[in-house]
């Protein structure tokens, strides 16, 4: 029985959702560190087939779900194939263990490696359990995890996700997916943005829920509403409905009621979600996130192959912008042949721009590759720099960018000393674009991966607003545009008050191009000052978007 009537958490997308909870199973229980009875080589055979299997099963998974989740499981499944863990495992099977203990015991190790690291691969660290508990599933003959089976539509509650089961939902049967753990950027969040899924993460009260309770899930608010009397249910269905209609009639160029333009582009980090974007009716892309061909290599690709896939997606966009983001490694995406090793934080070590100063010449290859795809392409290639802290670091990409070919070169503004400064370091940029995530890590020193802090990691505050409206007086004055990238983009009010703060431009997932397409379509530039300024003015997240809310209501 949950205390309160009305749960609270982040919301994904903006659908409505009613019905019947059923909770995710148990997982699988962690074996028992008992001694084997068999062979040391009957053993490891066991091992090396399950988790073999496990890996096959993870790609046929990602290859039938296509997209962003045919990355992530072909990820995972990597996990399995890995020879260290391999290693691991035949060297705990010597020295006694079963196949069970043997992988559940190498993969905690390497989770709890991964957890100390933070980041992106601190969240990844629940990954392994995941991958754990199917390989032992698989050895001791039980059903593959995963989400339940119903013959009726349900509210999907769990703990998290893994990406596995979120890749593969059936979206006939899941009605809506609800966390009690998990930020706006973990796996689940992402691929459920993607998916078009109704979802709402961090709903730490959701623990409470128990199978049939009746539920009203509201992404759009970041509620989990039990027992709603039907009043609520069909005001939402109602909304639900209208948003609907708008959305289905919204179609052409972003632009506001008064014809201001906002070109709606999209981030990509492949040529599978490059061709989605595209079809979705992208005007450009405003981040094409390159660590794809840099992760787990021992060494920088070469110039050619890097111009190969380069082309590749710039051939999705003709006659259209193309915003690429040289290689963002360090912290949360080390790399052996550029990122320093043992840093004690590396989320504020030598990262992004900083990390490839250091090695320039991983830098100069990327840009030479670049202008050489871009010379075969009718795309309209842009660059720009990640994590740039000071105007001399963008004074220094802009002037390489442009001695090797690249002619249009900008910053990214992720760290709040950027945003501070941003009357000296706009007028060295050609454009700046702004990361909602890292900008809210930074400025509220919360990881934005980590579920325990995922309540500060809300774009909507306006200790983020008012550096985001720096940036955009900045750009205004400078006749420097300014873009969005970050998340935040994809929230359809909050890229109201980001255009009325100054952006020009608006990058995100492709399936939220359409809700915010709508929602511009109802205001005026006038309109999005004003609501803008009471964002920006209010004490905290929430009272910005209740201010928001009320003053459109």
């Amino acid at each position: 029985m949950v205390t309160t009537e009305l749960i609270r958490g982040v919301g994904i997308g903006r659908g409505t959702a009613v019905g019947p909870v059923l909770r995710m199973p148990d997982p699988v229980p962690d074996p028992a560190d008992a001694r084997r009875d068999g062979s040391a080589e009957d053993e490891q055979a066991r091992a090396t087939e399950a988790l073999a299997a496990t890996s096959a099963q993870l790609r046929a998974r990602g290859q039938a779900a296509g997209g962003t989740a045919a990355e992530v499981l072909d990820a995972l499944a990597m996990m399995a194939d890995d020879p260290a863990l391999a290693a691991d495992v035949t060297h705990r099977i010597d020295d006694g263990a079963t196949a069970e203990y043997a992988i559940h015991a190498a993969m905690a190790s390497f989770r709890d490696m991964l957890a100390s690291m933070g980041g992106y691969l601190g969240e990844r660290a629940g990954d392994l359990d995941d991958v754990a508990r199917r390989a032992i599933a698989h050895l001791m003959g039980l059903p593959e995890p995963g989400v339940p089976r119903s013959d009726t539509p349900f509210i999907l509650v769990a703990r998290d996700l893994a990406p596995a089961d979120t890749a593969t939902l059936d979206l006939d049967s899941v009605l809506a997916l609800v966390t009690t753990d998990g930020g706006p950027t973990s796996h689940t969040a992402i691929l459920a943005r993607e998916k078009g899924i109704t979802a709402v993460v961090g709903a730490t009260g959701a623990a409470e829920l128990v199978d049939g309770d009746q539920v009203l899930v509201d992404a759009e608010n970041g509620t989990v509403e039990r027992d709603p009397d039907q009043e609520r249910v069909d005001l939402a269905l109602q909304r639900t409905a209208a948003l609907s209609a708008i959305r289905a009639a919204s179609t052409g160029p972003g632009r506001l009621a008064d014809g201001h333009a906002v070109p709606l582009l999209a981030n990509i980090g492949s040529i599978d979600s490059a061709r989605e974007a595209a079809a979705r009716g992208a005007e450009g892309v405003g981040l094409f996130r390159t660590e794809v061909l840099f992760l787990g290599a021992e060494k920088a690709p070469s110039i050619d192959e890097q111009a190969d896939t380069y082309r590749a997606v710039f051939a999705e966009f003709p006659d259209q912008k193309v915003v690429v983001r040289v290689l963002d490694a360090g912290a949360d995406k080390p790399l052996a042949f550029l990122t320093d090793q043992g840093e004690e934080n590396p989320a504020l070590g030598r990262r992004g721009l900083r990390a490839l100063q250091a090695h320039e010449q991983v830098l100069r290859d990327q840009l030479t590759a670049l202008a050489k795809a871009a010379a075969a392409s009718d795309a309209h290639v842009q660059v720009m720099a990640p994590m740039v802290s000071t105007p001399e670091e963008a004074e220094y990409f802009r002037a390489l960018a442009h001695e090797l070919g690249v002619p249009t070169a900008g910053v990214m503004v992720e760290v709040p000393s950027a945003a501070i400064l941003a009357d000296h370091l706009v007028p060295h940029a050609d454009f700046v674009s702004i990361g909602t995530n890292d900008l809210t890590q930074y400025v509220f020193a919360a990881d934005r991966l980590l579920g325990t802090v995922a309540h500060l990691q809300d774009p909507w505050h306006p200790a983020v607003l008012r550096l985001i409206e720096t940036v955009g007086r900045a750009g205004a004055e400078n006749g420097v545009p300014v873009g969005i990238c970050g998340e935040a983009a994809a929230d359809p009010s909050l890229a109201i008050v980001l255009v009325g703060l100054g952006a020009t431009t608006l990058s995100m997932s492709s399936t939220s191009i359409a809700d915010v397409r709508a929602e511009l379509s109802q205001v005026t530039l006038d309109d999005a000052r004003r609501l803008a300024a009471l964002a920006a003015s209010a004490p905290s997240a929430e009272a910005a978007r209740r201010a928001v809310a009320d003053a459109r209501s």
